[in-house]
């Protein structure tokens, strides 16, 4: 039996000021009461821009929502001389609870090794956030057939630092880069295979339970027209999602589809 409480994790990228996240943290939220959504049996997260994080904790606290939020990125130092840096105590203060580490964009267009990876991860769980580690391969990679090999390896450079108690915390998202904003989407299966892959590296890296406690997302062209089959792969436990989540009646569906096909398991 999966005791994972299924996960449809927004990521905004750099879209919505703070007034329009706030209207749209509204809208989600209305829609997901109208809809009796059971917070319970579904977890939600939203990935606003850094303007926008002290808006959407103002929103959540004062209607006392039941979505919660994370940041898209942190910085691997504590406060001080770092010019346009956010670090993870002023992240904490905000009330995040998740923060997004290791996204290919991050990779690419603000080069972020491995080291400084772990460092990010390391950061988030020392001040009590979760980590939602993004891995996953390029078409280069996947034209070879080494994709398994490189989302395990992706995730293995930064588990291998942690304890079992600390990788526990860990969420991974399986994103295959060639899918990213594409319309391009891994098939079920190719997301099953993955997500199978990596849960099997965390109980060979540590045990049993911390594979089966860590909860691995899938990313890449995610929408209602395909959320359901996806979400049906048993080591599938979620959706960290872009384009759609811009949409808010979409994401609202996605979000209904998880807790439907999870619940009916």
């Amino acid at each position: 039996m999966n005791a994972r409480i299924p996960m449809v994790a927004g990521n905004w990228k750099m879209n919505f000021d703070h007034i329009e996240a706030t209207a749209f943290v509204q809208k989600f939220a209305w829609n997901l009461k109208n809809a009796h959504f059971n917070f319970r049996r579904c977890e939600v997260a939203l990935f606003p821009s850094f303007t926008s994080l002290r808006s959407v904790q103002v929103l959540v606290q004062s209607d006392k929502l039941k979505i919660h939020y994370g940041a898209q990125a942190i910085s691997v130092t504590s406060q001080g001389a770092f010019t346009g840096d956010v670090s993870a105590d002023m992240l904490a203060a905000l009330g995040c609870s998740y923060v997004i580490v290791g996204h290919s964009e991050r990779r690419k267009y603000h080069p972020e090794d491995d080291a400084d990876i772990v460092d990010q991860v390391r950061a988030a769980l020392a001040d009590g956030m979760q980590p939602i580690l993004c891995v996953g391969e390029s078409f280069e990679e996947r034209r070879q057939g080494i994709e398994l090999d490189f989302a395990v390896g992706q995730v293995r450079d930064v588990t291998r630092d942690l304890s079992d108690e600390e990788a526990s915390r860990l969420i991974v998202a399986y994103e295959p880069v060639w899918a990213i904003g594409t319309g391009m989407v891994a098939t079920p299966q190719s997301a099953q295979d993955a997500a199978h892959a990596i849960r099997e590296d965390l109980k060979a890296t540590f045990n049993d339970q911390v594979a089966q406690t860590v909860r691995i997302l899938y990313g890449g062209s995610v929408t209602s027209k395909n959320a359901v089959e996806l979400i049906g792969q048993e080591d599938v436990d979620g959706f960290l999602i872009g384009g759609a989540a811009l949409h808010v009646d979409e994401l609202t569906t996605i979000c209904k589809q998880v807790l439907t096909t999870t619940s009916s398991h």
